[in-house]
């Protein structure tokens, strides 16, 4: 599954809530724009969970809004653009 595919689900928005109330997200999702993904690009959500320890939820979640924020900058969509599609 994509990360876009995930987006489309009825949980989504629960993923998503639940992820912005844990008290680590912002500082793993700084490290990831920072560090992780300058080094690795390509990182998958399943290779950023084993890295920072983090659910595979959070991972999902933390990706997707930085491709988001990337794409935002390029003035592209995250359908236009390939993020990391493999997930598992």
């Amino acid at each position: 599954m994509s990360l876009e595919d995930y987006t489309k689900e009825k949980l989504w928005p629960i993923l998503t809530e639940t992820v912005h109330a844990l008290v680590m997200y912002p500082h793993h999702k700084a490290y990831t724009r920072e560090v992780i993904l300058n080094e690795k690009p390509d990182t998958s959500p399943a290779e950023l969970a084993v890295r920072l320890r983090i659910p595979l939820g959070e991972a999902l979640v933390i990706l997707y809004e930085l491709i988001n924020e990337k794409n935002a900058m390029k003035g592209t969509s995250t359908e236009e653009t390939k993020g990391p599609s493999k997930v598992l």
